[in-house]
């Protein structure tokens, strides 16, 4: 279920994909290398612009999000940074199917962005109800050190059930079971695109929450989130990748409680290496 060279190809050819038929989305991906450098190059400028945006703010976890309004932009660059990569595969299979109508594809990303964006403003909301309801209480030396590590322990169990594992698998099978009506019409193409970011929320929110509790705001802990998700849905073994990304949040997790200044990268908030945030965050 979870191999993306051969089930995959299988569901594609079962859905009515066209030319992209019989072949898997890696195979196809060598076919769609202008749709795939695009990707790769838009999420090569979304990670310059968070570098800029990012320079000098403070990255420990339970740092201020800042307003609704410059939270959610900051949000949807950093989905396109992380998560494009992660898309080739769908997104080649979708293109060989439109047959490179550009306006589609862009379309179906759109759709599949949107997913990413609205559930990052679904966080911000659950962030600043824990803010305004816990308050101190969330303080790194009161309980945010145990909530930092109950967020990786979740995300760590997460990685173990059979939603994980079903969400995982559409991902790593681009469009299976999608019906023919979307390959001529754009709302088809935006709700194909909204279909399949769902599914890949399902797959991968956890792991985005995990990124709260690492520092949302961290550019080191957001690639290495974005290659846990690349591994899991594009690497060679999608289950392998599902149990070791486990392990590393278990290990995380416990790390936090016991060494958190050891682990690095991690800026453990009201340190001295953590830096004031910056006054654009409005």
């Amino acid at each position: 279920m979870e191999n993306a060279s051969g089930a995959a190809g299988a569901a594609i050819a079962t859905g009515g994909f066209g030319g992209a038929a019989c072949r898997s989305p890696l195979a196809v991906m060598r076919t769609e290398r202008g749709i795939v450098a695009a990707l790769l190059v838009s999420a090569g400028l979304a990670w310059w612009s968070m570098a800029d945006r990012m320079a000098g703010m403070d990255a420990a976890p339970g740092t201020p999000l800042g307003s609704l309004g410059w939270f959610t932009g900051v949000w949807a660059t950093m989905m396109a940074a992380m998560m494009l990569p992660s898309l080739a595969p769908t997104a080649a299979v979708f293109a060989a199917t439109v047959r490179r109508e550009v306006g589609r594809v862009l379309v179906f990303a759109a759709g599949y962005l949107l997913v990413w964006t609205a559930a990052g403003t679904g966080a911000y909301g659950l962030f600043e109800l824990g803010r305004s309801l816990f308050g101190s209480a969330l303080a790194w030396h009161s309980g945010g050190r145990w909530v930092a590590a109950g967020v990786l322990a979740l995300a760590a169990l997460y990685q173990l059930t059979p939603l994980k594992r079903a969400s995982l698998s559409r991902c790593r099978e681009p469009l299976r079971s999608s019906d023919t009506p979307w390959q001529t019409t754009w709302q088809g193409a935006f709700a194909v695109g909204l279909k399949s970011g769902g599914w890949c929320l399902g797959c991968s929110w956890a792991l985005q929450a995990a990124l709260f509790a690492l520092g949302v705001m961290s550019l080191t802990w957001m690639g290495v989130i974005a290659v846990l998700v690349a591994l899991e849905k594009i690497g060679p073994s999608g289950g392998g990748a599902r149990l070791a990304t486990a392990g590393v949040l278990v290990g995380l997790a416990a790390a936090i409680l016991a060494v958190p200044h050891e682990v690095p990268a991690f800026v453990v908030p009201s340190s001295p290496s953590s830096p004031q945030v910056m006054t654009t965050m409005r």
